[in-house]
C-alpha cells in the first residue's frame, strides 16, 4: 500500500510540474508574439539602445539635432512616430535640443521616481526621449523637452 501511495504522489507530482512548465512556455509564447510586432520598430546601433532603451543620455553638445534650424519634423527614432515640429524648437543652451510643446498626443510623461525630474518617452513605443522641465521661463509656454538628439529622426518639409 505504502509502495502504492509513493507511486501515486510521484506521479502527481509529475503532472503537476509538466502544468507548470506548460504555463511557462505559453507565457513566453506570449511574450515572443509581443516581441515580434515590434519587429517593425528601426534597428538601433548600441548608442542608440543605450539612450533609448536603457534610458541614458547622449553627451551635451555633441547632437546632430542640437543645432539644426531647418523646418520639419523630429520622429522617434525607433518607431518614426512624430514628435516634435521645428517650430516649437528654442536655443537653451542647455546642450541639447529644447521644444516648448510636443505634437498633441506623442509624448508621455512620467515624474522620476525620486520625484526630481520628469522623464519623456514616445507615446507609440516607449523610447526614452530625455526629460521635461517647466517653470524655467525660456518661452511663453514655460516648458522644455530637453531632447537627446539620438532619440530623433528629422524629416525637412517638402521645399515647394
Amino acid at each position: 500500500m505504502r509502495v502504492l501511495l509513493n507511486k501515486f504522489f510521484l506521479f502527481a507530482g509529475l503532472i503537476f510540474l509538466s502544468s507548470l512548465t506548460a504555463c511557462a512556455q505559453k507565457q513566453n509564447k506570449e511574450a515572443s508574439t509581443k516581441t515580434s510586432k515590434n519587429m517593425n520598430w528601426n534597428k538601433l546601433t548600441k548608442e542608440e539602445e543605450d539612450v533609448i532603451v536603457r534610458k541614458g543620455t547622449e553627451y551635451p553638445g555633441t547632437g546632430k539635432l542640437l543645432n539644426n534650424k531647418e523646418k520639419g519634423t523630429y520622429t522617434c527614432k525607433r518607431c518614426n512616430a512624430a514628435l516634435y515640429r521645428s517650430e516649437s524648437k528654442f536655443e537653451s543652451e542647455c546642450g541639447w535640443p529644447s521644444f516648448d510643446d510636443e505634437i498633441a498626443g506623442a509624448v508621455k510623461r512620467i515624474p522620476d521616481p525620486d520625484g526630481s525630474r520628469t522623464e519623456i518617452e514616445c507615446a507609440n513605443c516607449g523610447a526614452h526621449l530625455g526629460h521635461v522641465f517647466i517653470g524655467e521661463g525660456f518661452t511663453a509656454k514655460n516648458t522644455r523637452n530637453c531632447v537627446n538628439s539620438i532619440s530623433m529622426n528629422f524629416v525637412p518639409d517638402k521645399k515647394d
